[in-house]
């Protein structure tokens, strides 16, 4: 089986109302994480990769290692998508490179920091998606802006300064043509998204199903959707971290987005805290231990629990072989049309 495109999984979970989980990877064990996760609950599944993790990894380290998993997963449908790309340029490099799905995020020009304007957010998506549809590929857009900083993109601030507004969200749509919109509605990038467990004076819930109603045919993105679990931050506290106490986003908060259009959820942060968790308790353990394998292994079976996890609550499970995957070649037929 090919990669795939995220256009094709989001759809096929639109049908039976369930959300994918996207889940960002910088090296090998992550990746092997999220696919054993995978092949355990037979989930399709969305591997992504920001600018900074490509920096990292490099970019055909990163790309053949995504080979490997399709080759070693056969069954599984997979996506290769471009997190947070930060220009024209960025997307086209990726789509060259055999990303299947890139994200341009033209909330914010191109140094990833600064909010942008409404039309130059149109313009560069809109310019993105007809390059990536010619070739099959899905462009997923960006309308508000998301609070903190995640691998240096980002605006920082709350999550509340730049929510997505109703009708801009409608009028992008159409001005753009993009198959997934991520949508601001209080998330933050990183660990430390709300100082007590979010309301709806944080969280702005309403915004989305509101949007969801409107655009009933848009399958919606909650980025900054780690949910931030207190077993996973006392893991790290219990082996030397300091970690301040923080709340993420509800898995009830996200299953409700997901019964109102949410068809894609990034998840970083969780994977991290239990990667490191399971680093440090090695370390302490076990001081005597030099081989990264004595710690890279617990790390990767950490992470695979959670995303597996992760792929029960949003629905994913079970559905990796529900469709016939399509390939790139006739994704872009299908776009011609």
């Amino acid at each position: 089986m090919p990669l795939v495109s995220m256009r094709q999984l989001l759809d096929e979970a639109a049908k039976k109302n369930y959300g994918v989980g996207a889940f960002n990877v910088n090296d090998m064990e992550q990746i092997q994480a999220i696919m054993e996760a995978a092949s355990e609950t037979k989930s399709p599944v969305i591997i992504q990769a920001s600018r900074g993790a490509r920096a990292y990894s490099q970019d055909k380290y990163l790309y053949h290692l995504m080979l490997a998993a399709n080759e070693l997963y056969p069954e599984i449908p997979l996506v290769m998508h471009l997190d947070h790309g930060n220009s024209v340029e960025t997307c086209k490099s990726a789509i060259e490179l055999g990303f299947t799905s890139v994200m341009m995020d033209g909330s914010l020009m191109a140094d990833g920091k600064t909010p942008s304007s409404f039309d130059y957010n149109v313009q560069v998506t809109r310019e993105v998606v007809e390059m990536a549809h010619a070739k099959g590929v899905t462009v997923e857009g960006e309308i508000g802006v998301l609070g903190g900083i995640e691998d240096g993109h980002g605006a920082g601030g709350t999550g509340l300064e730049h929510v997505t507004d109703p009708d801009q969200a409608v009028e992008f749509v159409a001005k753009t043509g993009v198959d997934a919109l991520a949508l601001a509605i209080g998330t933050s990038h990183g660990a430390y998204k709300f100082s007590k467990k979010p309301d709806g004076s944080v969280l702005k819930m309403e915004r989305l199903i509101e949007i969801h109603r409107r655009l009933p045919g848009v399958h919606l993105v909650m980025h900054g959707s780690s949910s931030v679990p207190k077993s996973l931050q006392d893991v790290i506290n219990k082996y030397g971290g300091k970690l301040k106490e923080t709340w993420g986003v509800p898995v009830e908060e996200i299953q409700l987005g997901i019964r109102n259009g949410v068809r894609k959820i990034n998840v970083d942060t969780d994977n991290r805290l239990a990667m490191t968790g399971a680093i440090r308790k090695v370390f302490v353990e076990t001081p005597e231990k030099f081989d990264p394998r004595d710690y890279l292994k617990p790390a990767r079976e950490a992470m695979k629990k959670v995303v597996a996890e992760r792929m029960t609550q949003f629905g994913q499970a079970g559905h990796a072989g529900d469709y016939q995957p399509l390939s790139l070649d006739e994704m872009a037929r299908c776009y011609a049309r």
